[in-house]
């Protein structure tokens, strides 16, 4: 089994890479199943419309997920009761809350669940990620060969705690959320793929997908400003693939993917 996922996509620029580039991976790598974190992907860099999402889907992508700023576009929650294929964190706290945190694709004679779980470091404070991991892994480990984690987190000891915590039962944990790709991808102890951060997709010339200038006057004036998507100028697309065991459910490979100017796809 080898699953590509795609970074949060940002903006106008990151539906760009996407429509690019996805269809290019997916013919170069031929995964099984591909994943995309679209959470910043409308125009303004935050929540994601029922037209996006259909293009990430569209361009390739099995499964859509989200993050912290899942419910910015109200729009959501007009179609996110609808569909398998986009899913929010499992650990939003209530017992109604729209759309789901978890969903599985059937490959052949095998299934892969998709989780989404956020964290809560210096995060909106939701239920406990690993407590719910627990939860939902009891109840999907059963029906799927093979289990995949965003954890959509801002700090990297949570989101190493929660790879280290499920080392050996999930088949990956791969974080979100803080839009710079890390250089940790390694194989843990116990056989799960683990990258602290995938990185993002979207405008390479900018500060996290936002125009240099407000962020920049945020930090000398640390008065609030209007930060804006950046338009203009190259992009980036971050992700990883990974290679599964298709006996094991486990890990046996996990590679960074990073296409920019300095960085030019070459197939």
């Amino acid at each position: 089994m080898r699953i590509l996922f795609v970074g949060d996509v940002v903006g106008n620029k990151g539906q760009e890479m996407v429509q690019t580039y996805l269809p290019q991976l997916k013919r170069d790598l031929k995964p099984q199943a591909t994943i995309v974190n679209g959470e910043n992907s409308t125009a303004v860099g935050r929540g994601i419309s029922q037209a996006i999402y259909k293009k990430i889907l569209q361009a390739g992508a099995d499964v859509v997920t989200l993050g912290n700023h899942a419910w910015d576009n109200r729009e959501i929650y007009d179609f996110i009761n609808s569909t398998d294929k986009l899913i929010r964190p499992a650990n939003f706290p209530g017992d109604h809350v729209p759309g789901k945190g978890v969903t599985s694709i059937r490959i052949n004679s095998a299934s892969l669940a998709v989780i989404n779980l956020q964290g809560r470091v210096f995060m909106n404070t939701l239920d406990d990620p690993f407590q719910k991991a627990e939860e939902i892994i009891s109840e999907v480990e059963k029906q799927n060969n093979f289990i995949f984690i965003d954890f959509h987190a801002e700090t990297t000891s949570e989101k190493r705690a929660l790879a280290t915590y499920l080392d050996g039962r999930v088949s990956a944990v791969v974080g979100t959320h803080t839009h710079v790709q890390t250089s940790d991808a390694q194989i843990l102890n116990d056989g799960t793929a683990f990258l602290t951060e995938v990185g993002m997709t979207g405008p390479a010339n900018s500060i996290l997908g936002m125009k240099s200038g407000a962020v920049i006057e945020r930090f000398l004036t640390q008065r609030p400003g209007r930060f804006e998507v950046e338009d203009n100028g190259p992009g980036i697309l971050s992700g990883c693939v990974i290679d599964l065991d298709d006996n094991t459910g486990l890990a046996k490979a996990i590679k960074p993917i990073l296409i920019s100017k300095e960085h030019p796809y070459m197939g």
